[in-house]
């Protein structure tokens, strides 16, 4: 009951849902027209920097691949959405934060009032130009059943301060992904595995795979953006943490890896360590699976606790909540787990900080005193672990 009680806890929207109510209740508040109790816009914390941000989206197909879920889909598909520094904006409209049938199924799956993500407004521009010079690159994963936006504010702020960052739907994991040509595709993953490690261990090498194709792609590519192939990291919430940290030990370019509170299942990466620098931002105090990891840990490594934080203080989750009457559908100890009792414009603000300052020091070299000791600036925020 511990293990299946961990990936709840720690495997994103997936595992926010086994915590969220089902049955009538739930399907009476899906039922609802969506013009019912439509909140007005929610506006995403803007980046620390007045620097334009430009988003695109890209539709890639790994034809050396067939699906790892359902192989009679044929080649594995993703959608990838890039965010990145731009020379300007003007003429560009600003970017929805996702489409109008994933954002219904959102509000479906969460547990929230119906409107609520299609109120959800970005900073980013549609296809605005990018500033030219080769890019340091970040890839960006969902949690278990997640999306590709679920971490827009954080993507946005790194791009605004000079980073390509990619995130990843992973197709069939990803709670809908809509393509190009209309189709949307369900995540076909069980809230409840009956073999949960070997589940774990296939969703995270379909996630691995995933982000390995989409570093080739953009680092070959080389047309509308210059990569900088030195300077390659990998981050992702809840799952996507641990997809991170089994991405690094399987592929040398990615410098580095940030995992928001997951837990590392799926990967021996616990028991062997990594020879790279890796970061946890965490909610919780402690996990099984860090314990190991520390032990094994053969590089430069640090976990930090955000007090008050829950699982989903590190998405936009938690600006959506309270406009989405999320207390009013689930019980209030579910809702202390996944958003605990931090403000969700300082959770952004703490998430934004440390991740920004760890991609600065080791993939640009600037001084990180943040990363080493207690902050008067962050408070909530306390060293756990280190490794020098």
């Amino acid at each position: 009951m511990i293990r299946r009680r961990s990936l709840l806890a720690l495997a994103g929207l997936g595992g926010a849902a086994a915590l969220l109510p089902t049955g009538p209740a739930q399907a009476a508040q899906a039922s609802q027209p969506a013009q019912a109790a439509r909140p007005r816009t929610i506006d995403l914390p803007t980046p620390t920097t007045g620097r334009p941000v430009g988003t695109t989206t890209l539709h890639l197909v790994d034809r050396d691949r067939p699906d790892p879920f359902v192989p009679a889909a044929g080649p594995r598909e993703l959608m990838v959405q890039l965010w990145y520094p731009a020379r300007a904006t003007a003429g560009h409209p600003r970017a929805p934060y996702t489409t109008p049938r994933v954002a219904a199924a959102i509000d479906q799956r969460v547990s929230l009032d119906p409107g609520t993500i299609a109120a959800l407004r970005s900073t980013a521009r549609t296809d605005a130009p990018a500033l030219p010079g080769p890019l340091p690159l970040l890839l960006l994963g969902h949690g278990r059943t997640g999306l590709r936006s679920n971490c827009t504010a954080l993507a946005e702020e790194l791009a605004a301060h000079g980073y390509l960052v990619a995130s990843v739907d992973h197709t069939y994991d990803s709670l809908a992904v809509e393509f190009p040509d209309g189709r949307l595709v369900r995540t076909v993953l069980e809230d409840e595995p009956a073999d949960l490690e070997a589940a774990e261990r296939r969703e995270i090498a379909a996630r691995v795979a995933d982000l390995r194709f989409v570093t080739t792609e953009l680092t070959e590519r080389q047309d509308r953006f210059r990569v900088d192939g030195s300077r390659i990291g990998v981050l992702g919430h809840s799952m996507g943490g641990s997809a991170a940290a089994e991405a690094m030990r399987l592929d040398e370019r990615f410098r580095i890896g940030l995992n928001l509170d997951g837990g590392l299942f799926g990967s021996p990466v616990p028991d062997l360590g990594l020879d790279r620098p890796f970061l946890l931002l965490t909610s919780l105090a402690d996990h099984e699976t860090w314990q190991r990891w520390r032990s094994h840990q053969h590089a430069w490594g640090r976990q930090l606790r955000t007090l008050g934080a829950g699982h989903l203080s590190f998405t936009d989750l938690p600006h959506a909540a309270l406009p989405g009457n999320l207390p009013g559908h689930i019980p209030a100890d579910s809702y202390a787990a996944l958003l605990g009792t931090i403000a969700p414009a300082r959770a952004t603000e703490l998430t934004r900080a440390y991740t920004r300052a760890f991609a600065d020091h080791f993939l640009r070299g600037r001084p990180a005193p943040l990363l080493d000791g207690p902050s008067p600036r962050f408070p909530e925020v306390e060293l756990r672990w280190s490794r020098d």
